[in-house]
């Protein structure tokens, strides 16, 4: 009998799963392959879920949230100048960022029909970063919602490199 017969072979990425010049960016921020802090991320949602309900709207979390934050939680990227097709900024995952805006996240929440947990800032406050149950991941600004990705690793990687989101629109908002 063959030993190896009787073992499933795990898959083989055919692709890195980050391209090299986000990898670097993600490595020089301390991330690296398997980082798991899962009590730090423990310790966000009882932050966040301890913390007393203003106007009745509490926080939410949900697995898609812990695990982003146990992966990528806590890392900063100080960034700026061109990317690909905008202007890139710095960047903070750090979902004690959004303690609090759960309003802000409710609403957005609604508009989804999904719920949303924070996730961390952009430009030192002057956005919002989210995370829904799906693992989607959204920037709210000034200016409005945008879709930053189908997943983290989609959304750092537009961050890093600068490419242009997809603002969220409402069927009586169509342009």
């Amino acid at each position: 009998m063959n030993p190896l017969s009787s073992t499933t072979a795990s898959p083989v990425r055919s692709q890195p799963r980050f391209p090299a010049e986000v990898a670097a960016a993600l490595k020089q921020a301390g991330w690296h392959p398997g980082r798991w802090e899962i009590r730090r991320a423990e310790q966000w949602a009882d932050q966040l879920l301890g913390r007393p309900a203003p106007d009745g709207v509490p926080h939410v979390v949900f697995p898609a949230a812990i695990e982003a934050w146990a992966e990528f939680g806590g890392l900063s990227f100080d960034l700026a100048g061109a990317g690909r097709e905008l202007a890139r900024t710095p960047f903070l995952l750090d979902p004690l960022c959004g303690l609090h805006l759960p309003r802000t996240l409710a609403d957005l929440s609604r508009a989804l029909d999904s719920q949303v947990a924070p996730l961390g800032e952009e430009h030192y406050g002057q956005a919002l970063l989210a995370i829904d149950e799906a693992g989607r991941v959204y920037s709210l600004d000034h200016t409005g919602e945008w879709y930053l990705g189908p997943d983290l690793d989609h959304a750092v990687t537009a961050l890093l490199l600068g490419t242009r989101p997809q603002r969220l629109r409402t069927a009586a908002d169509p342009y």
